[in-house]
């Protein structure tokens, strides 16, 4: 039995509580606190104590030790080590001295109280939930958020309510039986990508937990304090790697977990056609257990993986896709847009094959269904079905590092991939629709993460493609397939100097993200002007909007010219407007006020509810100078700091330089 998923809900509430840094609440552990706060929503506190102490009561002697030892090493964490292993949460948070010694002091404090209450002393939770100084923070923490009110409740009511942690997770292992949770469990060495993956989907699906009726109060501080997945995910990575006792302890309460309340589902139905009721016939088989409607917009496809040799093929019913479409448009009433996920789970295949009927297709499209995902080992890919009216199948190899590493010497963070798409049977190699691909990242250690890029392999050179870098991810859309793997693209040129102070770091990002080139020689010339079509490829490569699919019309632009494809894109997409209808200009210099109008256009196309503060260009002493048709593109930039002034003055139409491109492509690639 391949091991696929599963973690123990308490061990990953444990392990969410360390992360955020803040204690266990009032509710946590019943009477020993000595309120009663439970809401609707929640376990009652008798309820939530004696599932704790029917967890514990699981725990064999060497995991006791286990849940000691990293009592021992997580509660005597110095300051500074605290920080680095929660600096990509603390960092948005962004606390003072005096509220960073107390959030260390109550991650200490809690990660005590992990072996205390097997031993039932509840005396430190009592004393973290009435700490006057972790009231305090709270309630700073929730002024930073423009929340009402914050408390030690709220977190509880995160890890442990019905729409909490806890909760996901149950739902997520819903179809394992306990067998299948054990064998994972006892094999904690093959865990790690499963264990990413279940602990993506749950703390994802709790932190939208937000904005809707009912929302979660710690999901909203998290939201608005533009606190991602990805930090918390990394958090929980930093907390592993570097405090080593931390990964058995979270074991010993997963099997502790599923031993107390993970039951063997068996499901029987009638004999296959054909068996027969006598004369040796077995009256009743086991059946897969797969539950299409579980979790809606998640469907658990890894118990109909089939592997042979070194080949898995997943083989979908039809049927049970069908209903979870209607799950997840049930789910979604009215909403638009929507995505399937097939979970394959770890899957121990070099290549992994997905087909998708031609019945599957047409039904996506006939109930709004946008995008199918296929995730397995860490890896997403996401299709847009709407362009397609044949079955398709998606072929996935994880091929040899030398593919990509023999071809050049930056260091590879990121496993090679291979990727094949068929339609009706034919392989395909452009995309109307651009394809999503989300590969995991490792060995990321001492690497500068804004260097990070896909590279495609195209003829045994790479070329980089750019991405978005979220915790231990990287998205890339692409419009063709190929081999493709992460880098840390390390781009320099000899001729900065004279612009590093205000444009080194940035002409080397997007440098590295393969948005802008040097001209030769080993110089980037950032002194020189763009012209038009220059900045047409950079803003496009930069926000990663290729799609050899556009087309254009403009007379003076070949479609044999290096610029055709981007110009086609942009002037799809509205980024960009010719001198007519049939005149693009392409060779003219573009000027600062139509570098800022396109990156304006640019970023609504993809974040339309992005705002323009029309009086931001009340700060420039010459905005009468700004052309009509380009101010409203401008107040935009200006209003969100993607260009700035010098001087009190905009220059709208001074030429802009290599230099000044680079910086404004770098501000827009990281516009949130």
């Amino acid at each position: 039995m391949k091991k696929k998923l599963a973690v123990s809900t308490l061990a990953v509430s444990m392990a969410a509580a360390s992360v955020a840094g803040f204690p266990f609440s009032s509710k946590g552990l019943a009477e020993h606190f000595g309120v009663s706060t439970a809401s609707a929503a929640s376990q009652s506190n008798a309820e939530l104590k004696a599932k704790v102490e029917k967890i514990y009561a699981q725990l064999t002697e060497t995991e006791r030790q286990a849940l000691l030892a990293y009592e021992q090493e997580a509660g005597n964490i110095s300051a500074e080590v605290f920080e680095q292993i929660f600096q990509p949460v603390l960092s948005k948070l962004a606390l003072e001295a005096d509220d960073l010694a107390t959030a260390h002091k109550a991650f200490t404090s809690v990660s005590s109280v992990v072996y205390d209450v097997y031993d039932k002393d509840y005396t430190a939770i009592k004393a973290i939930r009435y700490d006057e100084k972790n009231v305090d923070l709270l309630k700073r923490i929730a002024d930073k958020a423009g929340v009402k009110n914050l408390t030690a409740e709220d977190f509880t009511e995160f890890l442990f309510g019905d729409k909490g942690v806890e909760a996901e997770l149950r739902t997520l292992i819903s179809s394992k039986s306990k067998t299948d949770l054990m064998n994972l469990i006892l094999n904690a060495s093959s865990t790690d990508d499963a264990l990413n993956t279940l602990l993506d989907e749950a703390i994802t699906k709790v932190l939208n937990h937000n904005t809707i009726e009912g929302g979660l109060t710690v999901s909203q501080v998290v939201y608005n304090l533009n606190i991602t997945p990805g930090d918390i995910k990394l958090s929980l990575k930093n907390l592993k790697d570097i405090i080593p006792t931390a990964k058995p302890a979270v074991m010993a309460l997963a099997s502790a977990y599923v031993k107390a309340y993970i039951n063997d589902p068996v499901i029987t139905e009638p004999n296959p056609p054909g068996t027969g009721n006598g004369g040796g016939g077995n009256g009743t088989v086991t059946a897969p257990v797969t539950n299409p409607t579980a979790t809606p917009g998640v469907y658990d496809v890894s118990k109909l993986v089939t592997i042979v040799g070194d080949k898995a093929t997943l083989k979908l019913v039809d049927a049970d896709v069908l209903k979870a479409f209607d799950a997840l448009v049930a789910a979604n009433a009215g909403k638009t847009g929507l995505t399937l996920t097939l979970n394959l789970g770890t899957v121990n295949a070099a290549t992994v094959e997905v087909p998708l009927s031609k019945a599957i297709i047409e039904a996506a499209k006939a109930k709004g269904i946008a995008n199918i995902a296929i995730t397995f080992n860490g890896l997403t890919v996401t299709i847009p079905v709407g362009q397609f009216s044949e079955a398709i199948t998606l072929t996935t190899s994880t091929v040899a590092d030398t593919t990509v590493t023999s071809l050049s010497s930056m260091k590879l963070a990121s496993s090679v991939y291979d990727f094949e798409l068929t339609v009706g049977g034919v392989v395909t190699t452009t995309f109307k629709e651009p394809i999503i691909i989300k590969l995991p990242l490792k060995n990321t250690e001492g690497l500068d993460r804004e260097l990070l890029s896909v590279a495609k392999v195209v003829y045994k050179e790479l070329q980089y493609q750019g991405g978005v870098v979220d915790g231990d991810y990287i998205t890339e859309p692409r419009d063709g397939f190929s081999s493709y793997a992460v880098l840390e693209n390390k781009v320099s040129f000899k001729d900065v100097a004279s612009v590093q102070a205000w444009a080194g770091r940035q002409i080397s990002v997007v440098a590295a993200k393969g948005a802008i080139e040097g001209v030769g020689n080993g110089n980037f010339a950032p002194k020189n002007n763009v012209t038009r079509a220059e900045f047409a490829k950079m803003l496009i490569r930069a926000l990663n909007l290729e799609n050899n699919s556009a087309k254009q019309s403009f007379g003076d632009v070949s479609s044999t010219a290096w610029y055709a494809p981007y110009v086609a894109v942009a002037a799809e997409k509205g980024i960009i407007t010719g001198r007519s209808a049939a005149q693009f200009d392409p060779n003219a210099t573009i000027t600062r006020a139509e570098m800022a109008t396109m990156i304006a256009r640019a970023v609504k196309s993809q974040k339309p509810e992005a705002a323009t503060n029309v009086s931001s260009l009340s700060k420039f002493s010459d905005a009468g100078k700004i052309a009509a048709s380009l101010k409203d593109g401008v107040a935009f930039a200006a209003s969100n700091n993607l260009v700035i002034g010098n001087a009190g003055k905009f220059n709208p139409n001074n030429t802009a330089t290599r230099a000044e491109a680079a910086v404004i492509i770098y501000r827009t690639i990281n516009f949130k």
